[in-house]
Formats: structure tokens, C-alpha cells, sequence
């Protein structure tokens, strides 16, 4: 069960970071964002994304931690 959740955290955090890039992209290349609150949106979607990875490299830290 184990390395099944570990699979399953690696395909997840994978796939996070394939869509942060995705979205960055979207900026850099600015035909994708019309206008400032679409440009804010996006922003917002990286931060959040990224927050999630940050919380479950501390999820990982805790559980280490219990057992």
C-alpha cells in the first residue's frame, strides 16, 4: 500500500508541475491573456498550485515524522 502512495504523490506532484508550466507558458507567450484580471487569474492559479505542492512536501514530512 505504501508504494502505492507514493506513486500516486509522484503522478500527482507530476502532473501540478506539468500545469504550473503549462500556465506560465500561457503568460510568457501573453496571446492568452486579454487583459489584466485574466493575467491576475492565471497568477492566482500558479501561486495556488504551488502552494499545494508546498503542503504536501509538508504532509510527507509529517507522516516521516509519525512513523
Amino acid at each position: 500500500m505504501y508504494n502505492l502512495n507514493l506513486a500516486l504523490e509522484a503522478e500527482l506532484r507530476k502532473l501540478v508541475e506539468e500545469e504550473i508550466t503549462r500556465l506560465k507558458d500561457n503568460l510568457a507567450n501573453g496571446l492568452s491573456v486579454p487583459d489584466f484580471e485574466t493575467y491576475k487569474h492565471q497568477v492566482g492559479k500558479i501561486a495556488g498550485l504551488q502552494t499545494a505542492l508546498e503542503l504536501c512536501e509538508e504532509a510527507r514530512s509529517n507522516v516521516a515524522k509519525k512513523y
